[in-house]
């Protein structure tokens, strides 16, 4: 193998922006969804039954089509729209549709928002009752109750299920090689291939960034859920 070609300056830069766009696409993903997916949490949850029903066909929608279509849906179809494209050179928000990384943000903001809603209702759906009461017996309104106890307990209890979706994130941002001028760490593999022909040591080298970045990750929620869920633990005497 021709490691060599991996660590020329050139290579390294290449891979180096990929790594900036793949974490800028994560993250920024993960912001937008986690937003969304807190709404969408507490209208699965709430009093009304048309949002229980519109947010819920939009969730097994998201679950049940792979990403990678999603994301052709939005780049390939969106965007490709002559009614879009006839206004994005000055009407906003079409604007963005022209841009490969909004596309791709938003299918995966789009994407991460249907499962964490699920996963987030669930944990709510799951609170105690004993909480509840207490919060009432307080005084509390729904909305404080919900806003003070409730969200706040089912946030933590979410966090095991979460650094999951994020990992498994992490791990779709590669689906985004498949928008055109998207430079993320798998198009850097690929054009160093499509470049030597050295497909091994292009892959092997984004895996290794990959399994690197997904350390770190599962590194910092097993430290948060050390300190944000340690009240779960059983206790010693």
């Amino acid at each position: 193998m021709e490691w060599a070609v991996i660590f020329e300056p050139d290579n390294l830069a290449l891979f180096g922006n990929g790594i900036v766009i793949t974490l800028w696409l994560l993250f920024a993903s993960l912001a937008v969804g986690g937003v969304l997916a807190l709404m969408f949490a507490l209208m699965l949850t709430g009093p009304w039954a048309a949002l229980r029903w519109v947010v819920g066909a939009y969730t097994f929608v998201i679950r049940g089509t792979p990403l990678l279509i999603q994301v052709y849906l939005i780049y390939y179809g969106l965007g490709q729209l002559e009614w879009i494209q006839a206004r994005w050179d000055a009407v906003w928000p079409w604007t963005y549709f022209k841009e490969p990384f909004f596309c791709a943000l938003l299918a995966f903001s789009l994407n991460t928002a249907g499962y964490t809603a699920e996963m987030l209702a669930g944990a709510i759906r799951e609170t105690s009752a004993g909480e509840i009461e207490a919060a009432h017996a307080y005084g509390m309104s729904r909305v404080q109750t919900m806003w003070r106890v409730v969200l706040p307990s089912a946030l933590r209890r979410t966090l095991p299920a979460y650094s999951n979706e994020v990992v498994m994130m992490l791990h779709a941002t590669s689906l985004a090689s498949a928008v055109p001028n998207m430079l993320d760490v798998t198009s850097a593999a690929s054009r160093i291939y499509a470049t030597y022909y050295l497909p091994f040591e292009a892959y092997l080298a984004a895996a290794a960034i990959y399994l690197t970045a997904s350390f770190c990750l599962i590194g910092f929620f097993r430290f948060s859920e050390g300190r944000l869920l340690a009240y779960l633990a059983p206790r010693k005497h």
